[in-house]
This record gives structure tokens, sequence and C-alpha cells, in this order.
């Protein structure tokens, strides 16, 4: 039986305008020093993505062509109005649904985990974190003040600042404490636990 780290785990970071740059970027790239195969998909009607500070990304694909693939990860950067912009894409919503349901691997950082994960139903009940500016909203409020939250196949980030940590928690969950270690040093990260 090959090792976890053996296998190829598939990814989708879904982007659309007014992404948060940090949390896209620093998702895709510490998942993909982890040997990660990850797809970000444009939820507008072009590849190109103008996000909140106006850094321009270019995506892979667009989000339906996505729809047939199985994700071992979903991740969903914040930012305003990127949030709103993923919450307002039934596609989306319709796979993350289905990653809940399945038991496989989804995540939020910074707005998202309020302005689409809550108001969709996607926590499910499940303690959860958010940006400071939307927190207040979430209806479990035992882990709000922490900065990174794993519940079951569920993980939540606060922000920017956050967003290391959000991303080597997600490499753990995919591929071991060894693998997220071996991506941290050459990082020069400095020790925390997530």
């Amino acid at each position: 039986m090959a090792s976890s780290e053996a296998v190829e785990k598939k990814v989708l970071v879904p982007v659309g305008n007014g992404t948060e740059e940090m949390e896209a970027v620093i998702v895709i790239d510490v998942l993909r020093r982890a040997g990660a195969r990850v797809t970000v998909a444009s939820v507008e009607s072009s590849h190109e993505v103008v996000c909140s500070r106006g850094v321009k990304l270019l995506a892979d694909k667009l989000i339906h062509e996505c729809e047939s693939t199985c994700y071992d990860l979903i991740a969903c950067p914040g930012g305003m109005p990127g949030a709103e912009r993923l919450r307002d894409t039934p596609l989306l919503e319709g796979m993350l649904a289905a990653q809940k349901s399945s038991g496989r691997l989804y995540a939020a950082i910074c707005a998202t985990p309020y302005v689409f994960f809550e108001a969709k139903g996607l926590l499910g009940g499940k303690a959860a974190t958010a940006h400071p500016a939307f927190s207040d909203g979430l209806k479990d409020q035992s882990k709000v003040l922490d900065r990174v939250v794993v519940e079951k196949n569920l993980t939540t980030s606060r922000g920017p600042g956050t967003a290391f940590e959000f991303a080597l928690s997600l490499v753990k969950q995919l591929y071991g404490e060894e693998k997220m270690k071996q991506v941290a040093g050459p990082m020069v990260m400095y020790p925390f636990n997530v």
C-alpha cells in the first residue's frame, strides 16, 4: 500500500473578483509545495480575476469545467466581495455540499466561513472561526477566537495573517504531520501547533 505522501491529492481553489489574494495564493502555493494537484477555478465568466487589492490572478479553469472532478479538498479563500462571488455561484455551492456530505475535506478562510458557509448551511452545526468583522455572525461562538479550527472534514481560519497556518493545516490533513513539517521547514515557518 502506498503512503499518503505518494498519492497525489486533487485540490480545488475557487476564486472570484474581490478574492483576498494572500489567502488564495498562499493556499495554492503551500499545497503545491506539498505535492497536491491544485486547480484554481474562476467563478467569473473569464479566467482572469481581479482580487481585493487589485492583484490579477489567471485561473486554470472556469468553475463549470471542474464540476465532474472529485476533489480531496475544496479550499475557499475570503475577501470582499470575493466571498460573495463564491456564495453566489450555485455550482460551487453544490460541489461543497457534496464534499460535506461525502466526508471529503472542505475549507474556508476570512469572510467566507460566515458570508458563504454559514449563509448556505455548509457549516452544518460545526464550530468555526472567521475574520473578526464577520465572526460574531457565526451561530457557534465556541471557537471564533481560534486562528484555525478543524472540525472533522471542515477547516476554517481567520484571515490573511493566518493563511500559512490554515494552508499547513490542510497539508497535515491531506498528507500527515511529517509532510507538513517538510513543507514548513524550507519556508522558515515559526513553530506553531496546527
